[in-house]
């Protein structure tokens, strides 16, 4: 009679050893918003300018980018950089990163001479692609 007493207080009373994933999965799904998150915060890098306008591109490009802003000041994935220190800090980029793609996202407003200035120097520093960066063009509310 004691053995089936011991039996059925092992069955109902005993420790229960499975782990419940519920609360596991919530913090993974956390995990992942927020990595979501500062990703796409850390691909926006640089100074927000105004970028010309085109009719046709070819989407999101990857590379170093360099920002030329209306009031002549140049950035280098972000970082300020003077115009003629712009081929050493392209070279040291270079060295460290594998991507030999230069966009350059200049400001609407940027004069001509200053982006020709700034392609020369990327292609001087090993630069082997030059890509401009442009915004799609506004759409005409024709209704």
């Amino acid at each position: 009679m004691s053995l089936s007493l011991v039996d059925s207080e092992s069955s109902d009373g005993g420790i229960v050893a499975e782990i419940n994933v519920t609360p596991l999965t919530d913090i993974f799904l956390v995990l992942l918003i927020i990595f979501m998150v500062t990703s796409t915060a850390l691909t926006q890098q640089g100074t927000k300018v105004n970028l010309p306008r085109a009719g046709s591109g070819s989407g999101e490009a990857s590379g170093i980018i360099i920002t030329a802003t209306a009031d002549r000041r140049v950035e280098v994935n972000g970082k300020p950089v003077p115009l003629d220190g712009l081929r050493a800090a392209l070279e040291a980029t270079f060295q460290t990163s594998p991507e030999r793609t230069v966009i350059l996202q200049g400001d609407r407003n940027v004069v001509l001479e200053q982006a020709v200035q700034i392609m020369t120097i990327a292609k001087e520093a090993g630069a082997e692609k030059i890509s401009i960066a442009t915004a799609p063009p506004e759409r005409k509310s024709g209704i």
